[in-house]
Formats: C-alpha cells, sequence, structure tokens
C-alpha cells in the first residue's frame, strides 16, 4: 500500500512523459476535439455512452473492458490489457426528438389546454482514449480520457413554455487522467481525478425574464478495481465522486420595463456520483455476456439556487429564490453481449433506466422519464494496428404524466437516437 502512494506522487509525472510519447498528428487531433466538444452539448443530463463501444453494448463494458475506452469506463482493467500503446478517437451523434407537451399551465392564469413541441436537437460530440504501455518495473499503467459525461439542453419556443424555458442549456466535457497498479495477477486498482469544464445559458422569455450564460472549471476523482479470479470469469466496480459545476458568469434581469440588472452571477449544479458493479462471463464460443447494476446519486440535486453580485430590487422574488427541485436517487440495470469472430467482434446490449425527477418539480427545462434502451455495433480489425468500429443506440422513453403546482399534462415523443464511428490503433 506504501508503494499506491508512492506511484500516486509519480502521476502527474508519469502522465506527461506518457502523452510526451504520442506521436505529434494524435496529439492535434485530441485538442481539436477538446475545441470542437467546447461549442457542442448532448441531450440528457448524464451521459454513460460516450464511446462507439460503451454505445454498442449500453455502457455494459465495466468488467470486460479491453479497449482504449477501458481508461474511462474501469481503468483498472489497463493493468490487464496487452502491453502496448493502445487508443482510440469516436465521433458520436445524438438526436433528440422535439418533446411534446399537451396540458395546462398554472402561471398563465387560464384553463387553456396548450399543444406545445420543443426544438429538435442534433449534436455531434468528439470523444477521445488512451492506454499507455506497461511502465516502471512494477508494470503501471496510465489512461487518459476526454468525454462528454453530461449536458443538458432543452429549446422552447411557444408560449408559455418559453416563458420559463426557453432555453436550459448546459455543456460539459470531461479530461480524466488515471492510473492503474497491478496488486496480483488478478487484481488491480485505479484511481483518477475528474477535471471538468462547463459552460451554461439559462434564459427566459416572459414580460418578467432571466438571460445568464457563464462556465467553469470543477474537480472530482474516480476509483476502479478489476477482479479476475479465472480466464473467463470478470468481475469490477467502479465509482465517480459528484462533481459540482458552478457556473459563473453574467446575468441579465428583464422587468416590464426593460433591463433591471446586467451584472454577475452564479448557479451550482450537480454532476452526480455514481457507481457500478458488474460481472462478465466468456463462453467457450468466445461470447461474453456482461450485468452491469448502476447506482445514481441524484439526490444531491435539491435546489437550483441563483445568486447575484448586486441587489436586484424586485426582482428577487422571481430569480432569487431557490426553486425545489429534490431529485431522488436511480438504478440503471445493464447488459452487453460481445461475440468475438476472426476480424469482426459483434456487439448488443439493453439497458433500463430509472428517471431521478419527481412529479412535483417536472418542468420544461427537462421533462424526463424512464427509458428502456436497445444497442448493437461492430468492430473490425483492419490490420494487426488499426481497428474500426461502429455503433447505434434507441432509446425509447416513457410517456410522462405530470400534475403539480404549475403542471397538469402530459410529456410524450422524447426518444433519442445516438449514433457513433470510432478508429481505434495501437503500437
Amino acid at each position: 500500500m506504501c508503494n499506491f502512494f508512492k506511484y500516486l506522487v509519480e502521476f502527474g509525472t508519469i502522465l506527461k512523459l506518457t502523452i510526451q510519447k504520442i506521436g505529434e498528428k494524435m496529439k492535434k487531433f485530441a485538442l481539436s476535439s477538446l475545441t470542437l466538444a467546447y461549442s457542442l452539448y448532448a441531450g440528457g443530463y448524464k451521459i454513460p455512452e460516450v464511446s462507439t463501444n460503451g454505445i454498442a453494448l449500453s455502457a455494459a463494458n465495466i468488467a470486460h473492458a479491453h479497449g482504449a475506452d477501458a481508461a474511462y469506463y474501469n481503468p483498472a482493467n489497463m493493468a490487464f490489457m496487452d502491453d502496448e500503446q493502445n487508443m482510440e478517437a469516436d465521433l458520436i451523434y445524438i438526436g433528440l426528438d422535439p418533446v411534446e407537451y399537451k396540458g395546462q399551465v398554472a402561471w398563465d392564469g387560464s384553463d387553456t389546454t396548450y399543444n406545445l413541441e420543443a426544438e429538435r436537437e442534433n449534436f455531434l460530440i468528439p470523444s477521445f482514449n488512451y492506454v499507455s504501455p506497461k511502465l516502471g518495473e512494477n508494470n503501471v499503467r496510465v489512461g487518459l480520457s476526454v468525454v462528454v459525461p453530461g449536458g443538458l439542453s432543452k429549446r422552447w419556443n411557444e408560449a408559455p413554455a418559453q416563458d420559463k424555458a426557453k432555453e436550459f442549456t448546459l455543456e460539459v466535457i470531461e479530461i480524466n487522467p488515471t492510473l492503474a497498479i497491478p496488486l496480483s495477477k488478478e487484481l488491480s486498482l485505479a484511481v483518477g481525478f475528474r477535471i471538468v469544464y462547463t459552460s451554461g445559458v439559462v434564459k427566459s422569455a416572459a414580460a418578467v425574464s432571466r438571460d445568464m450564460t457563464g462556465d467553469t472549471v470543477d474537480m472530482g476523482y474516480n476509483l476502479a478495481l478489476a477482479y479476475k479470479p479465472t480466464k473467463n470469469l470478470e468481475f469490477g466496480a467502479t465509482y465517480r465522486s459528484k462533481v459540482n459545476l458552478t457556473v459563473e458568469g453574467n446575468a441579465k434581469l428583464y422587468s416590464p420595463t426593460g433591463l433591471a440588472y446586467d451584472g454577475g452571477a452564479n448557479v451550482a449544479v450537480p454532476l452526480p456520483a455514481f457507481a457500478t458493479l458488474a460481472v462478465a462471463y466468456t463462453l467457450p464460443s468466445k461470447t461474453t455476456v456482461e450485468f452491469v447494476y448502476e447506482r445514481n446519486m441524484w439526490s444531491s440535486y435539491k435546489s437550483l439556487d441563483f445568486n447575484y453580485a448586486g441587489n436586484i430590487g424586485n426582482l428577487a422574488p422571481y430569480f432569487d429564490t431557490p426553486i425545489a427541485k429534490n431529485w431522488e436517487d436511480t438504478n440503471a440495470y445493464r447488459i452487453g453481449i460481445t461475440q468475438e469472430l476472426d476480424k469482426f467482434t459483434l456487439m448488443a446490449g439493453a439497458v433500463y433506466d430509472e428517471t431521478p425527477i419527481p412529479d412535483e418539480t417536472l418542468s420544461f427545462e427537462l421533462p424526463d422519464s424512464d427509458a428502456t434502451s436497445l444497442s448493437l455495433g461492430l468492430r473490425y480489425q483492419y490490420n494487426e494496428n488499426i481497428n474500426l468500429g461502429v455503433s447505434a443506440l434507441y432509446s425509447m422513453r416513457d410517456t410522462r404524466t405530470v400534475n403539480n403546482d404549475e403542471l397538469q399534462g402530459e410529456f410524450s415523443n422524447s426518444d433519442v437516437l445516438i449514433l457513433s464511428a470510432g478508429l481505434g490503433y495501437k503500437f
């Protein structure tokens, strides 16, 4: 264990030396991907499918993660990978159907039944994963992931929805260096640091309205274990800490007579902690089946509380009162199947994911519901060094009836399509 802390202290130096070993061309690609991701955002709030394999397997690749994306999904597995450099770049498309709302709203003071439709959303998101060869006399491994682990985008251009949520956007990108240390031939431990950049936009369009933009960089950590008691049986466990996204920027507040405040503002939104437990078994036919249980600690999202650098006067009742959220911890149940062939790897997956949003705080910002998703994918080994992959996931979200202090109606048509293509390289 003393050696573990020694390796942890040296982690920064090892990571720097390892990244220098990556070719100049790939370093430029990673930087350009990072820049591109700053200007894009994904639908939803937490995105577990952040690689081509992750999408193909519905993120059921914790115990049996052996590609470059092991650096993100279970970095402890890096200790069991072949002694070579392994990297992958992916381009992911996310398409969000235009959510529909049929019902009444409380703030318009009428009994009108509205038929409203949000904007359709389409995004392209790059991701990058890297695993080093064995380093030092104890064969530690270093990983690096640049991914989009969460985000939120919902735009309504019709009243009365736009009165409260004309646009609510959260753009998130994570840089995640990791270190894997083999403890024995069967057991490995990993630790990582979460460096999360966030930018946000909050807009409303009523007579009394808000227009805020801001960004932040926040930190967290992640832990992972991998245990392989036999050649065919694998176990995995991971934990990612909560990261408070403390967005700071500028807000403009408008009253019926015009601009009433133009100054500093901040708001904190949690990217929740979550933990996974996974088991995978490989049959003699080279078919691997993996089950993953995931627990998401969404109960940390108690309220949405905007703070202002100056006095906002008589607008305080509208914009300075915390908005209750009271989200709940949730479960996700994932299964992934991988079939190894000569040059092809076939993958399929499914997941059932619970919504954290209780009925009493469901709103136009994120009209979420329970979801069942199905996924498919394949990889082709082009030659000894290069492999190509494609995958798709379709998420079918339940129609959600809502009856709270603000809304009485039904949200529907909120399905999500995710497509990905990836290029892997080993050397």
